[in-house]
């Protein structure tokens, strides 16, 4: 069980090289899917660690919220606005992939490190998280649409969900309904921005926004 629970940790990790080498914004929204889906197999195996009030509330937000509710929301706003790829990056898939190489390598690094340091935390699970964040942060800064901002900001939310993970098996419940509140705010305000943005000009990226006035 404790090497199916590292591949799974290291699947989530591997899956942010894939989100910087595509394109195709419907490709981010599947690896965010499969990224929820890798979750519940690990709640579902750390069963025993977890109080049952927590467990069903983890296996509701992990399967129902981060594997089909949130993707299918995205899928559809990406299918109204027309928005099939990220064009033009600030920086070339091709350096993308090899800074998210270095990244998730630093995060063994910090899995290793933290081994020694800490007695309290799942090393991998500290490692892999930190990774995560930090990719995320270099998708929400080298892209230029607005949905691949919120995107990116999903990936860290589920880069900050492994940490809490790591440092504590039993999560407080108010934490989780605190993140999904704000998954659905983010959601629902990034509904209504893209809806009007996209009625005034034909491509969602940022560098448009700069022309905006009061």
């Amino acid at each position: 069980m404790i090497d199916l629970f590292n591949l799974l940790i290291i699947l989530i990790g591997s899956s942010m090289l894939y989100v910087s080498f595509t394109y195709r914004l419907e490709e981010y929204i599947k690896t965010l899917s499969i990224q929820g889906f890798l979750f519940f197999l690990i709640i579902l195996l750390d069963f025993d660690k977890i109080e049952i009030l927590n467990f069903i509330f983890l296996i509701i937000e992990t399967l129902i919220f981060k594997t089909i509710i949130i993707p299918v929301f995205l899928s559809k706003i990406l299918r109204k606005n027309h928005i099939n790829r990220e064009i033009e990056p600030y920086i070339p898939n091709y350096y993308s992939v090899i800074i998210a190489t270095l990244v998730l390598a630093f995060g063994f690094f910090i899995s290793y490190w933290s081994n020694d340091e800490f007695q309290n935390i799942r090393p991998l699970f500290f490692g892999i998280s930190i990774s995560i964040i930090i990719n995320s942060f270099i998708i929400i800064i080298t892209r230029k649409k607005i949905i691949t901002h919120v995107i990116g900001y999903m990936f860290l939310e589920n880069g900050i969900f492994l940490l809490s993970l790591s440092i504590a098996a039993e999560m407080p419940i108010i934490v989780n309904l605190g993140m999904l509140l704000d998954i659905f705010v983010g959601i629902f305000l990034l509904g209504i921005f893209v809806n009007k943005i996209s009625s005034t000009f034909e491509e969602l990226n940022i560098d448009k926004l700069t022309t905006l006035k009061d």
